[in-house]
Order: C-alpha cells, then structure tokens, then sequence
C-alpha cells in the first residue's frame, strides 16, 4: 500500500529539507585553507577598527579635526622622522562633506594621503598624481552622495563614511619651513555629519592576534565599511560561512579557536618574511601595496606589520627582520649595511630614503641615549674612500664605521629595520634595486 502525501505537505516537506540543508551547509566544518584565507581576510578590516578604537582614545581627538604631529614624534608604528606629519580621521554624511585645504609647497616633497577603512589608498594629493591641482581646496564626500559644493572646491569620493588622511611635508633641513606648512593643511566639516563610532572589537596586540572572537558580530563589521577588493564579495560570504560554524556551539568555537593556534603564527611568519618579494633578506618592493586588488593577505600583512601604507609609485618600503645568512636580527649582535658608490641610496629615489629601526612585534622605536632611530638622506653620513657607504647597526658603533654612520640596537632584544623609497625611481619599481644584505660583524 503507498501512502499518498497531499501536495501541501510535500511541498513543506521538501522546503524544511532544503533549508535544513542549507542550514548545514552553512554551519559545516571549514577546512584549513578556507578557515586561514576567512580570518585573514577579516584581520585587515579588524586591524583598521583597532588603530580607529586607538586614535579615538589619544587626548583631544575629533573627527574632522587635524593632528599636528610635532618633528620627531615617535608614538605610533613605524613613525616617519623625515617629515612634518600630519593626520586627521574624516567624517561624512548624505549632507555634510568634509573640506581639505591642501597649501602650495614647493621644492620639498609633500602628499596628502588618504585612505579607506580597509587600508586601501583612495588619493594622493600632491603635484605628481593630481598635476592638474595639486594643492587648493577638496571636498570629501560620501558615496552615491550629491551635496552642494562651493566654486572652487574639487569632489574626491570616499569608498564609505570614514577616511584616515595622513599628511606629510618633507622635513628638508629645513624644520621652521615644515611646520609651517604642516600647520597650513586645514580641514572643516560642511554641516554636522552623523558619525557611528568603530564598531566593538576586542583588545588585542601584534604578539597576540585574535582568536574565533574574530568572527562575532561580523555583520556589523562588514556594513561598516566597503571593500573595494575585487573578490570581497566571495571573501566575505566566506568569512560568513565560517562565522556560521563558529556559532553554531561551544565545541566548533573550541576547534576554531585551537586551529587558530596554528594559523596566527603562519601568518605572522607570511607577513614578515613571504608577503612581498625578498631579495638580500629584505622584504618588500610589493607593486600592489596600497591599493591591493585580490591580495587581501598582502593587505592585512601592511596593516599588520605598518599600518597606511601608501601606493609604490609614492613609496617602495623594504622590511628586514633577518641578517645576510637569514638570522633573526639580534640587538646584541653587531652588523653593517655597505652600499656601493654606484649603488647609493640617493640614486634610488626622485625624493627622498630612509632606514629605521622599530623593535618587534610592535613596531615602535627602541628608546636609546643618542635619541637617533633612523638615517635619511639628509643625515650627516660619512662616505668610505672609494665613494661608497656603510651604516653600522649594533649596541655600540662597529669596527670601521663612524659614529655618525651607527644605529643604536636594542641589547638582547630582536628588531626590523624598514628601509623607505620616495618617489622611487624605475628600477626600484621594476625591483631592479634593494638595498644591501645586513651583514654580521664578527
């Protein structure tokens, strides 16, 4: 005898089948691969919201409001000591566009940078990528938005309602001439913009990166700003599936969470040593930094190792975190950069170069009794006879290198060394040019 189903009943039958299905393909245990590329993926975005959460907290902080950093300021990552920094976080609303005044400067180099809050570049406003204005007044406004502008003032589109805007006015040997500058970057709000805070995240620090928390509220974290990435749409979907999984009970966010335990060293490993190409042991040179396309692993290894980079064709960085026979650079240790005098540091750049040592993993400068952290080309370095140089790097100067060409090191503690490229020259570019292997002392 058959049982005959009525049809409404077939119909219900096979719709909690499919959404039970779905339901389970949802909540399915991710593989290796899947659950590294989600968290990531989500890592960029989480290392932004954190640096927002830690700008929000400094003293006298405002939306729409510059911070005029003073010459020689060291409290941030991988802080820049050959310019007048500048930085600000935009605000925007349908109504209420943001205002930057940008000051004529010539003779030195400047930009005005800024960026999304994924860490991607939206504009560089300076006389090589806006020649046609490369100072005056712009308006920042948010997408799909129409706002009544004045005159003289050009729109730049951000890719959501918020922005970081870092500015920079090389120094030059000339520190008065900067400041003023710096002080003649101005922004102002048009209206009263409604402004969200960050969404919530979880205190966390380069040495001990989030766990499965990474994929709670990750609806929230998502709308909170747009990804420009080409594959965001496939990334985030598969960052949900996972959060899914998360979830779905106490044992799938102990898996993940112990799974994870594997992935955040892997990842820190990529991004110090794999996530742009090596040559001599130094680590960058990347053509994408910046505005990354698909490669949201180089992204959040930028945001990760020095948050904001800018585009290569403004800067080409190099990361060293190991010697010329791949050993962990120790401060103990004493070692020297030599480059040749038909390989100069001066002969890489339209603009300018400059080394500095950060301790790791956060990336701040390493107090030392001669207050000196970097090297530029505007420092007082002495050459070698045959026209080359050398730059000493150890807890007290190496053998056969001046004074003034020494790099205080940390004593027993590990340390990186950033190299920058300014308006890098085509064969830097075309990674034709990188700067020598740090080479032990004996």
């Amino acid at each position: 005898m058959h049982l005959r189903i009525p049809a409404f009943l077939t119909c219900m039958f096979m719709g909690w089948s499919a959404l039970a299905g779905s339901a389970f393909a949802q909540t399915q245990r991710p593989d290796d691969k899947t659950l590294a590329d989600a968290y990531v993926y989500l890592l960029g975005r989480s290392l932004v919201i954190r640096q927002e959460h830690t700008d929000r907290s400094g003293k006298g902080f405002a939306y729409n409001t510059i911070k005029y950093n003073p010459l020689g300021s060291a409290d941030f990552v991988n802080p820049n000591f050959d310019v007048a920094y500048l930085e600000a976080w935009f605000a925007v609303d349908d109504k209420s566009p943001v205002i930057l005044e940008v000051p004529k400067v010539e003779g030195r180099y400047y930009t005005a940078q800024i960026l999304d809050e994924w860490g991607e570049v939206i504009a560089n406003i300076n006389e090589r990528t806006f020649p046609s204005k490369p100072y005056g007044k712009f308006a920042l406004i948010k997408p799909g938005s129409n706002p009544r502008l004045p005159a003289d003032v050009t729109p730049i589109t951000l890719h959501s309602s918020k922005a970081k805007m870092l500015g920079r006015v090389e120094i030059k040997g000339d520190p008065e001439g900067a400041l003023k500058l710096q002080k003649q970057f101005t922004v102002r709000a048009l209206g009263k913009p409604a402004i969200a805070p960050p969404p919530a995240m979880p205190a966390f620090d380069n040495k001990t990166l989030l766990g499965a928390e990474i994929f709670d509220q990750l609806e929230t974290r998502l709308a909170s700003a747009l990804d420009v990435a080409p594959n965001a749409a496939r990334m985030q979907q598969q960052s949900r599936a996972v959060a899914a999984y998360v979830a779905s009970g106490k044992e799938a966010r102990a898996d993940v969470d112990m799974r994870l335990k594997k992935v955040v060293p892997q990842f820190q490993e990529y991004a110090l040593t794999k996530s742009a190409p090596t040559r001599d042991h130094w680590t960058g040179g990347a053509p994408n930094a910046g505005n990354y396309g698909a490669d949201y692993w180089l992204r959040s290894s930028v945001n990760y190792a020095g948050i904001w980079a800018n585009a290569a064709d403004e800067v080409i960085y190099f990361v060293a975190t190991s010697d010329s026979g791949g050993k962990p650079l120790d401060g103990s240790s004493q070692y020297v950069i030599h480059f040749p005098a038909d390989k100069l540091p001066d002969t890489a750049v339209n603009a300018y170069w400059s080394v500095i040592l950060v301790g790791v993993p956060d990336y701040r400068v390493v107090p030392n009794s001669l207050k000196r952290y970097n090297f530029n080309n505007h420092s007082p370095l002495q050459k070698e006879a045959d026209g080359s140089l050398k730059i000493g790097i150890g807890p007290k100067a190496p053998a056969g290198v001046p004074e003034s060409n020494w790099l205080p090191s940390p004593e027993g503690k590990p340390y990186s060394l950033t190299f920058r490229t300014y308006v890098p020259k085509p064969q830097v570019l075309a990674g034709e040019w990188h700067p020598p292997a740090v080479t032990p002392v004996k």
